[in-house]
Protein backbone atom coordinates (compact mmCIF):
# COMPACT_ATOMS: atom_id res chain seq x y z
CA UNK A 1 0.00 0.00 0.00
CA UNK A 2 1.25 3.59 -0.64
CA UNK A 3 0.45 6.99 -1.39
CA UNK A 4 1.87 9.82 -2.28
CA UNK A 5 3.49 12.12 0.71
CA UNK A 6 2.94 15.55 -0.15
CA UNK A 7 4.53 16.49 3.45
CA UNK A 8 7.85 14.07 2.67
CA UNK A 9 8.11 16.20 -0.06
CA UNK A 10 7.78 19.72 0.80
CA UNK A 11 10.26 18.30 3.46
CA UNK A 12 12.52 18.28 0.98
CA UNK A 13 12.78 22.16 0.40
CA UNK A 14 13.30 22.40 4.20
CA UNK A 15 16.05 20.23 4.61
CA UNK A 16 18.09 21.86 1.51
CA UNK A 17 18.39 24.26 3.90
CA UNK A 18 18.38 22.13 6.88
CA UNK A 19 20.48 19.13 5.62
CA UNK A 20 22.14 17.88 9.28
CA UNK A 21 18.63 16.90 9.85
CA UNK A 22 18.70 13.90 7.65
CA UNK A 23 21.74 12.38 10.03
CA UNK A 24 20.32 9.60 12.39
CA UNK A 25 21.48 10.01 16.12
CA UNK A 26 21.56 6.46 16.10
CA UNK A 27 21.76 3.64 13.17
CA UNK A 28 20.93 -0.45 13.53
CA UNK A 29 21.24 -3.02 11.09
CA UNK A 30 17.67 -4.36 12.21
CA UNK A 31 15.08 -3.83 14.20
CA UNK A 32 16.64 -6.69 16.64
CA UNK A 33 19.56 -4.48 17.06
CA UNK A 34 17.51 -1.75 19.11
CA UNK A 35 19.08 -1.05 22.48
CA UNK A 36 16.99 -2.01 25.74
CA UNK A 37 16.93 0.31 27.09
CA UNK A 38 17.59 2.90 23.93
CA UNK A 39 19.54 5.64 26.33
CA UNK A 40 22.82 3.37 26.43
CA UNK A 41 23.13 3.83 23.35
CA UNK A 42 22.95 7.23 23.18
CA UNK A 43 24.86 10.47 23.98
CA UNK A 44 23.62 14.20 24.23
CA UNK A 45 25.36 17.21 22.83
CA UNK A 46 26.99 17.52 26.59
CA UNK A 47 27.88 14.08 26.86
CA UNK A 48 25.70 12.36 29.23
CA UNK A 49 23.04 9.71 28.74
CA UNK A 50 19.63 11.28 27.31
CA UNK A 51 16.50 10.60 29.60
CA UNK A 52 14.82 8.57 26.83
CA UNK A 53 10.89 7.76 28.46
CA UNK A 54 9.00 6.88 25.10
CA UNK A 55 9.26 5.26 21.46
CA UNK A 56 7.80 5.98 18.49
CA UNK A 57 7.47 3.13 16.28
CA UNK A 58 7.40 2.98 12.29
CA UNK A 59 5.16 0.26 11.31
CA UNK A 60 6.05 -0.71 7.63
CA UNK A 61 8.86 -2.60 6.96
CA UNK A 62 10.23 -1.34 10.93
CA UNK A 63 9.01 -4.04 12.87
CA UNK A 64 6.39 -5.64 10.61
CA UNK A 65 6.30 -6.53 6.88
CA UNK A 66 4.30 -3.72 4.34
CA UNK A 67 0.63 -4.55 4.52
CA UNK A 68 0.82 -6.81 7.24
CA UNK A 69 0.01 -5.72 11.13
CA UNK A 70 1.41 -8.63 12.59
CA UNK A 71 5.21 -8.86 13.96
CA UNK A 72 7.39 -10.38 12.19
CA UNK A 73 8.34 -13.69 13.32
CA UNK A 74 12.31 -13.09 13.82
CA UNK A 75 11.38 -9.85 15.96
CA UNK A 76 8.48 -11.37 18.41
CA UNK A 77 11.04 -11.88 21.18
CA UNK A 78 12.44 -8.05 21.00
CA UNK A 79 9.32 -6.98 20.46
CA UNK A 80 8.08 -8.65 23.84
CA UNK A 81 10.90 -7.26 25.85
CA UNK A 82 10.53 -3.61 24.11
CA UNK A 83 6.51 -3.16 25.27
CA UNK A 84 8.20 -4.70 29.01
CA UNK A 85 10.97 -1.81 29.36
CA UNK A 86 8.68 0.83 28.20
CA UNK A 87 5.38 -0.16 29.45
CA UNK A 88 1.83 1.82 29.16
CA UNK A 89 1.61 4.69 26.73
CA UNK A 90 5.49 4.56 26.34
CA UNK A 91 5.84 3.35 22.71
CA UNK A 92 3.32 5.18 20.37
CA UNK A 93 3.10 3.26 16.53
CA UNK A 94 3.08 6.03 14.11
CA UNK A 95 2.40 4.73 10.55
CA UNK A 96 1.90 6.75 7.36
CA UNK A 97 -0.33 4.11 6.30
CA UNK A 98 -2.14 2.73 9.57
CA UNK A 99 -4.14 5.29 11.35
CA UNK A 100 -3.66 8.10 8.60
CA UNK A 101 -7.20 9.95 7.63
CA UNK A 102 -6.07 9.59 4.24
CA UNK A 103 -5.22 5.48 3.42
CA UNK A 104 -7.04 4.52 6.76
CA UNK A 105 -10.20 6.66 7.22
CA UNK A 106 -11.99 4.33 9.23
CA UNK A 107 -9.05 3.12 11.00
CA UNK A 108 -9.45 -0.26 10.52
CA UNK A 109 -6.07 -0.77 9.77
CA UNK A 110 -4.93 0.84 13.12
CA UNK A 111 -7.41 -1.20 14.87
CA UNK A 112 -6.17 -4.15 13.93
CA UNK A 113 -2.42 -2.86 14.60
CA UNK A 114 -3.58 -2.52 18.53
CA UNK A 115 -4.88 -5.69 18.86
CA UNK A 116 -2.15 -7.36 16.93
CA UNK A 117 0.78 -5.38 19.17
CA UNK A 118 -1.47 -4.49 21.84
CA UNK A 119 0.39 -0.85 21.47
CA UNK A 120 -1.75 2.44 20.73
CA UNK A 121 -1.68 3.56 17.15
CA UNK A 122 -1.77 7.02 16.63
CA UNK A 123 -4.75 8.00 14.62
CA UNK A 124 -3.38 11.56 12.69
CA UNK A 125 -4.43 13.67 9.83
CA UNK A 126 -0.95 14.75 8.57
CA UNK A 127 1.82 12.31 7.62
CA UNK A 128 5.45 12.10 8.73
CA UNK A 129 7.32 14.58 8.88
CA UNK A 130 4.48 16.93 8.41
CA UNK A 131 4.69 19.53 11.41
CA UNK A 132 1.61 18.82 12.45
CA UNK A 133 2.27 15.40 12.54
CA UNK A 134 4.65 16.23 15.20
CA UNK A 135 2.29 18.44 16.94
CA UNK A 136 -0.25 15.32 17.22
CA UNK A 137 2.76 13.03 18.59
CA UNK A 138 3.26 15.45 21.41
CA UNK A 139 -0.20 16.23 22.29
CA UNK A 140 -0.47 12.48 22.40
CA UNK A 141 2.84 11.95 24.84
CA UNK A 142 1.91 14.98 27.21
CA UNK A 143 -1.62 14.26 27.78
CA UNK A 144 -0.83 10.61 28.60
CA UNK A 145 0.61 10.25 32.31
CA UNK A 146 1.87 7.09 32.19
CA UNK A 147 3.82 8.10 28.81
CA UNK A 148 5.98 10.30 31.46
CA UNK A 149 7.07 12.65 28.59
CA UNK A 150 7.71 16.38 29.20
CA UNK A 151 9.61 16.94 25.85
CA UNK A 152 10.64 15.92 22.90
CA UNK A 153 14.36 15.14 23.80
CA UNK A 154 12.43 12.11 26.15
CA UNK A 155 11.56 10.31 23.30
CA UNK A 156 12.87 8.62 20.47
CA UNK A 157 11.62 8.18 16.64
CA UNK A 158 12.66 4.32 15.02
CA UNK A 159 12.06 3.69 11.41
CA UNK A 160 13.32 2.83 8.38
CA UNK A 161 13.11 5.68 6.25
CA UNK A 162 15.35 8.67 6.07
CA UNK A 163 13.08 11.15 5.17
CA UNK A 164 9.90 10.79 6.96
CA UNK A 165 11.32 8.71 10.21
CA UNK A 166 15.12 10.48 10.88
CA UNK A 167 13.72 14.10 9.52
CA UNK A 168 10.78 14.33 11.61
CA UNK A 169 12.90 13.24 14.71
CA UNK A 170 15.78 15.81 14.55
CA UNK A 171 13.12 18.45 13.40
CA UNK A 172 11.15 17.84 16.37
CA UNK A 173 13.91 17.70 18.65
CA UNK A 174 13.61 13.75 19.48
CA UNK A 175 16.24 10.89 18.40
CA UNK A 176 16.38 9.35 15.12
CA UNK A 177 17.19 5.82 15.39
CA UNK A 178 17.14 4.50 11.45
CA UNK A 179 17.34 1.47 11.15
CA UNK A 180 19.19 0.07 7.89
CA UNK A 181 17.60 -2.94 6.63
CA UNK A 182 13.99 -3.24 6.95
CA UNK A 183 11.87 -6.22 7.18
CA UNK A 184 11.68 -6.57 3.46
CA UNK A 185 15.06 -5.56 1.07
CA UNK A 186 14.00 -2.41 -0.67
CA UNK A 187 15.53 -0.82 -3.57
CA UNK A 188 13.10 1.63 -4.41
CA UNK A 189 13.99 4.76 -6.36
CA UNK A 190 13.04 6.80 -3.63
CA UNK A 191 14.97 5.16 -1.23
CA UNK A 192 18.31 5.13 -2.83
CA UNK A 193 17.57 8.71 -3.59
CA UNK A 194 17.26 9.51 0.27
CA UNK A 195 20.22 6.97 1.59
CA UNK A 196 22.54 8.32 -1.63
CA UNK A 197 21.58 12.27 -0.23
CA UNK A 198 22.39 10.90 3.52
CA UNK A 199 25.92 9.93 2.07
CA UNK A 200 25.91 13.26 0.48
CA UNK A 201 25.60 14.88 3.22
CA UNK A 202 27.93 13.07 5.81
CA UNK A 203 30.49 13.69 3.42
CA UNK A 204 30.14 17.13 3.41
CA UNK A 205 31.08 16.92 6.79
CA UNK A 206 27.48 17.62 8.37
CA UNK A 207 27.05 16.69 12.04
CA UNK A 208 23.85 15.50 13.16
CA UNK A 209 21.83 17.40 15.94
CA UNK A 210 21.68 16.00 19.01
CA UNK A 211 19.04 17.41 21.94
CA UNK A 212 20.52 18.91 24.70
Amino acid sequence: MSSFNLSATLHVFHLLTQPQNLIPALRIPTFADLPIPLSQALTTASGIRPDIRALVLDKDNCFAEPDSSVVYPAYKDHFKRLKEAYPGDKILIVSNTAGTRSMDPEFRLADALERETGLRVLRHSAKKPDPECINEIMDFFLKSPSAGVDKASQVAVVGDRILTDIAMANRMGAWGVWIEKGVVPMNTLPIRLEQAWLRKVENSGYKGVRPL
